[in-house]
């Protein structure tokens, strides 16, 4: 196997960092975009920015495995150009929206062309030995982390010169990637390892002819399914958790962000890689669904920043769950495959977004509304954890079936 080209793979991290630099920088601000476009309370408000969410994750669960497919017929180079320009075109709709119209089709562009971590998977699983997987993906993870330091930290800065600052900001850090991936992107699929598409899989339920050929597969989707829907509260939730719980500003939400983008990023970049070395991936996807459990909890019984702050230090194990999965499965199939099985894992993965974004954001507006028996910011995040604590669960379960086998 060829050793993935230096230049490559900074590249690669880079796009990974820009990318989630841009989507970071608008968080804090989406909460006042939506009052201000919308004319919404916060408690209607949070319903929106779910429905936001989740159109972009459905986008996402169509286009996925159809951008996998094609990456593994005309490589990923294109591909990720592709998914650049779309990101791209997202800010500036965003930035220019006169209505709440505009921020679906924002969102929906963005979904379409969202193909970024799953070119970025395929793109080093095509050059990298199976062994060391787990840990150059925890430097995706990382890269991801690292943009969600910089973005939520200075989106909240610039949110202070109006909520619509930062997504120009956004636009321009994505067509600068877009300009640079142009000039600058190597492609890592060799011609003679390309396939022909395979238009089944290229569907959200053709990616399960995929699944099925690998052996083990399957039960391993089903654990990230379930992480993925639990860990959906995060998104769905969390600027306006801050608001309606502790009266955040929009700094302090970029602040928090930032603060777990940091953790995240030192756990997945610098612990991965020594912890599966160490305690193999099973036990490093099993450490991090029981921590992801924990914390969510914690942050339901949080009573201030200070405890937001400790929780957010706790986290950073939870990273060692999601490479170590992705790395377990890229194993089980053909290098010819690997976009479909990325592309297939994005659907999954959206799918389950999508449908935790919308079940989280009406909790959430169900119990700070005059109709909840209970009024409470925190019961979303109770509930994830349950659904986090059942994903440890079952994983735990096939590790066992597997031993006995």
């Amino acid at each position: 196997m060829a050793e993935l080209p230096p230049r490559a793979i900074v590249f690669i991290l880079l796009v990974v960092f820009l990318d989630m630099a841009g989507l970071g920088l608008i968080v804090p601000v989406v909460p006042r975009l939506i009052e201000e476009v919308g004319g919404v309370a916060l408690s209607d408000a949070v319903k929106v920015g779910g429905a936001l969410y989740a159109s972009y994750a459905l986008a996402q669960f169509i286009a996925a495995p159809l951008m996998g497919v094609l990456s593994d017929r005309f490589g990923r180079r294109p591909l990720l150009l592709l998914a650049l320009g779309g990101l791209c075109i997202d800010y500036l709709l965003y930035a220019l929206a006169p209505s709440l119209g505009w921020l679906f089709a924002a969102r929906l562009v963005a979904g379409i062309c969202g193909a970024t971590p799953v070119i970025a998977h395929a793109y080093v699983a095509d050059v990298t030995a199976p062994e060391r997987r787990a840990r150059v993906f925890g430097w995706l993870g990382a890269a991801l982390g690292l943009g969600f330091v910089l973005g939520p930290a200075l989106g909240g800065l610039l949110g202070t010169f109006g909520p619509r600052v930062p997504f120009w900001a956004a636009a321009g850090l994505a067509g600068a990637n877009l300009i640079w991936g142009f000039f600058a992107l190597p492609e890592t699929l060799a011609p003679e390892k390309r396939r022909r598409p395979h238009w089944r899989e290229a569907n959200p339920f053709g990616m399960f002819a995929v699944f099925a050929r690998a052996r083990g597969v399957l039960p391993l989707v089903a654990v990230i399914t379930l992480y993925t829907f639990g860990s959906a509260v995060y998104p769905a939730i969390w600027s306006f958790w801050g608001i309606a719980k502790f009266g955040w500003s929009e700094a302090v939400i970029g602040l928090t962000l930032a603060g777990f983008g940091l953790v995240w990023a030192l756990a997945q970049g610098l612990l991965t890689g020594p912890v599966v070395a160490r305690i193999g991936e099973r036990r490093a996807v099993l450490l991090g669904l029981i921590v992801a459990g924990l914390v969510a909890t914690g942050y339901g019984f949080a009573g201030g920043l200070g405890a937001v702050i400790v929780l957010l230090l706790f986290h950073g194990p939870e990273g060692f769950a999601q490479p170590s999965l992705a790395a377990m499965m890229s194993r089980a199939v053909a290098e010819s495959e690997q976009g479909a099985l990325q592309g297939g894992l994005a659907a999954v993965e959206s799918l389950a977004t999508l449908a935790g974004t919308l079940f989280f954001a009406g909790l959430f507006g169900y119990f700070l509304s005059d109709a909840a028996p209970v009024q409470s910011p925190d019961v979303a995040f109770f509930v994830a954890a349950a659904v986090l604590v059942a994903a440890g669960a079952l994983f735990a379960c096939l590790r066992r079936r597997d031993d006995d086998g």
